[in-house]
């Protein structure tokens, strides 16, 4: 895109000069005498930057930014001026100017700030076009992509989820298995029904049993009442079994019954239960191989593998990152209330050159924590490189370096707590909301903290 300028002084050689300097840079310029004309050449003109002098006849410079800033969709405003004192720059930039140019002036200085608003238009444009792409063309059900591999993804899910067949999802840590499991049970004839997912990794394995199938009263110490297990909540609806490879063979053996049968039955009961579920399992282990050191049960494996969708690493599909970052701004920036456009040019060279080993959970971490840190519209380069490599964090205070005559586990607990607060202060520059939310916290929550551990 062309960026328009619009330079208004009362000089005409200054505005000559600006003219041509810009218009070999490719810009399109419009000049102006005073604020008055100037506002006239923005009614009839699109202008994304206005270069405007402070000392004017007609209509002055501040006079001219004060309308400006009352339009809906104001250009971004460069003050110049001669006369300038510390006084006018602060009142200025108070009022909504972007920067200031003290006269006289080097050309190349102009340009250069000309050049920075420029190119952060030109990223907002470009952001916004993703952002409309990923909203038309290349999101589904809350998943992103336009690449090869995940086209194939939405298209199997759309053949199989209406079908109550089994389905396995492989794939990496962090690539959005359960987004497939959730698109399969809303987008099917299940959707009115319950989606329980269950992290089979997650659970201890003496508590297992008891999560899933459930329990009669009295059946061991703790079963204080009866109670029905994750599998029967889910009945008429979906299971979600995710890291179905951690599950320990005696169990595999029970899910096996589960998906030949359609019963389950409760911990100190004798009658088994009808139930109707779906069951979607996940694993980013190759459970092929784990078969084969006999880690997972073949006649499993077999029941679960009749569909199987494999999600690509985030590092294979490399083109759909700049649709994610522009997903990643648009929810974080929802959430929190912080609007940032988009990230420059260096950060997303950055982003793309990565080898994202955490993936697409990985890429939305650095874009949150780069978000929440930035104090400009656009996320430069140097915070993402900061984000992904740590060093945001560095000159924290060592969480090991504790006071060694606590030692009882509550005042233990006391001391990180203070020192992780004060960390995502120091990150976010003292702001309470930011820390809250880097923290996981609410604002309340923290500002109830703040005070209990006498914080400055």
């Amino acid at each position: 895109m062309t960026v328009r300028v619009l330079v208004v002084d009362d000089e005409e050689n200054i505005r000559d000069l600006l003219r041509r300097a810009l218009e070999k840079r490719g810009y399109r310029v419009f000049t102006a005498g005073d604020g008055q004309e100037g506002l006239e050449t923005l009614e009839r003109e699109e202008v994304q930057v206005c270069l405007v002098d402070l000392k004017m006849p007609v209509m002055d410079g501040m006079a001219f930014l004060k309308e400006v800033r009352r339009r809906p969709e104001a250009p971004v405003v460069i003050m110049m001026s001669a006369y300038g004192t510390y006084g006018t720059v602060v009142e200025a930039i108070r009022e909504g100017a972007y920067d200031y140019v003290q006269k006289p002036f080097e050309i190349v200085d102009v340009l250069s700030k000309i050049e920075k608003v420029a190119e952060t238009i030109r990223l907002r444009e470009e952001n916004e076009r993703l952002r409309q792409e990923v909203s038309r063309r290349y999101s589904f059900e809350g998943m992103v992509g336009r690449s090869p591999a995940m086209r194939e993804v939405f298209a199997l899910i759309e053949r199989v989820r209406d079908h109550s067949v089994t389905v396995l999802v492989q794939g990496e840590t962090g690539t959005g298995k359960e987004l497939v499991a959730r698109s399969l049970h809303f987008g099917s004839t299940r959707r009115e029904g319950p989606f329980v997912p269950v992290n089979c990794a997650a659970i201890p394995e003496n508590l297992l049993e008891a999560e899933l199938f459930g329990y009669r009263k009295g059946a061991f110490t703790d079963a204080r009442e009866t109670r029905r297990g994750l599998i029967e909540e889910a009945d008429r609806g979906t299971l979600f079994l995710d890291e179905i490879g951690d599950l320990p063979l005696s169990m595999q053996a029970k899910i096996l019954r589960v998906l030949q049968e359609g019963e389950v039955r409760r911990i100190g009961e004798t009658e088994n239960r009808k139930v109707d579920v779906r069951v979607i399992a996940a694993t980013s282990r190759n459970l092929q191989e784990e078969v084969k050191r006999g880690n997972f049960r073949e006649d499993l494996f077999y029941r679960i593998n009749r569909v199987v969708i494999s999600l690509p690493p985030l590092r294979e599909r490399r083109e759909d990152i700049p649709l994610l970052v522009a997903r990643f701004l648009q929810e974080i920036g929802e959430e929190t209330g912080k609007s940032v456009d988009s990230v420059d040019e260096e950060g997303m060279k950055i982003l793309l050159s990565h080898s994202w080993p955490g993936n697409v959970r990985e890429l939305k971490n650095v874009i949150e924590r780069a978000l929440l840190l930035c104090d400009e519209p656009v996320i430069p380069g140097r915070l993402i490189s900061e984000v992904i490599s740590g060093k945001e964090e560095e000159g924290d205070p060592a969480l090991i370096n504790l006071d060694p005559s606590k030692t009882s586990l509550k005042e233990v607990v006391r001391q990180v707590e203070k020192i992780m607060i004060e960390r995502a202060l120091r990150l976010t520059g003292g702001s309470r909301p930011k820390a809250a939310k880097l923290l996981g916290i609410s604002h309340p929550a923290l500002l109830y903290k703040i005070k209990e551990y006498d914080i400055n």
